[in-house]
Formats: C-alpha cells, sequence, structure tokens
C-alpha cells in the first residue's frame, strides 16, 4: 500500500499535514480546495478577498466559544461582585460590563480557533445575551433602565463580540500577503 506526500498548507506553508487531511494542522485552511484549483498550483496571493472569509461554520468551535462566554460573563459580571463587595454589577451597570467582556471572549475564540470563525463567537455571546440580560433586568434596583435599552446594550455586546473575533482572526493570521510583482 503506497503511502500518501504530506500535504503542503498554500495558506501558510505549513509542510507536516498528514496525507488525507481535510484541513492544515497550522491555520485550518480547507486543503482540498487549494488542490483541487489548478492542480494544487494555486498561490497564497490569487485571492485576497478571501482571506479573512469564514469558512465554514464549526459546531466544536461554536460550543468552545459557548463555553468561553458563558464563563467569562458568568465570572465577571456575576462572580466578581460576590467576591469583592465594591463592585455591583446590577441592573445597566451590568450590561455596561458585559459588552468587553463578550469583546475579549470574541478575541480569544478569534485568537484560538483554526481557520477563521466569525460566526460561532457571535451566536455564543447572543445565547448567552439573552438569560444575562434577563437576570440583569430582574437584578436592577437602583440603576434602572427601561427594557428596550437592555436590548440594545446586549446587540452591542453581540456586535463588539464580532469586532473582537475579527481582531482575533487578524492577530492569528499575521499581516496580509504582500502583492507579487509578477
Amino acid at each position: 500500500m503506497a503511502v500518501g506526500k504530506a500535504s503542503v498548507c498554500q495558506n501558510c506553508g505549513f509542510k507536516k499535514n498528514p496525507p488525507g487531511s481535510a484541513r492544515c494542522a497550522s491555520c485550518g485552511t480547507k486543503l482540498e480546495d487549494i488542490d483541487k484549483t489548478a492542480g494544487g498550483s494555486r498561490h497564497k496571493n490569487d485571492d485576497p478577498d478571501r482571506r479573512y472569509q469564514q469558512d465554514g461554520f464549526s459546531l466544536v468551535w461554536f460550543g468552545i466559544a459557548f463555553l468561553v462566554q458563558a464563563v467569562l460573563t458568568g465570572a465577571i459580571v456575576f462572580g466578581l461582585p460576590l467576591v469583592i463587595a465594591k463592585l455591583f454589577f446590577e441592573g445597566g451597570n451590568g450590561m455596561l460590563v458585559c459588552i468587553p467582556v463578550w469583546f475579549v471572549g470574541g478575541l480569544l475564540v478569534g485568537m484560538i480557533s483554526p481557520g477563521r470563525t466569525f460566526i460561532e463567537p457571535v451566536l455564543a455571546s447572543i445565547l448567552v445575551a439573552i438569560p444575562a440580560t434577563v437576570l440583569l433586568v430582574q437584578s436592577q434596583t437602583v440603576h434602572t433602565l427601561p427594557t428596550f435599552l437592555y436590548l440594545i446594550l446586549a446587540a452591542i455586546g453581540v456586535l463588539f463580540t464580532l469586532v473582537g473575533s475579527y481582531l482575533g482572526e487578524r492577530i492569528q493570521l499575521g499581516p496580509a500577503p504582500k502583492p507579487s510583482d509578477s
């Protein structure tokens, strides 16, 4: 039985991908798509517009993103005030703290996920924002806001998650390749 040759990723140049692997072990780019285009001779600079587009939806990274967002939100917004009595993130103040927490969660997932994952952290933050917003609306005593403002702040937090995950992917992928002079 013939052993296949290791695939070289045309996106990042990683040379030790196992034969027959679907994605690059380093950057997560789909290897079969690269091998099929132009007989495997596609250069990473050929399609710069696709460099930062999501490849597909990963249920595993959605679960990881949900776990990261839920733990960060629970620990900082709801757990930290239990440990430090001076902090009191009730109502609107809690929602204002959720926005940077979800940004950081998106940034972390974007930095550690292989390939390009923008949608997973956003959907995870939506699922975390629903119970967090309900709990913060119910916990308001002094710092009260109308319910629609909580929804607007939650939407802003979800948008900041998208920005954070995009920045995390940009950090992970590094600078854009320089155009070739050919």
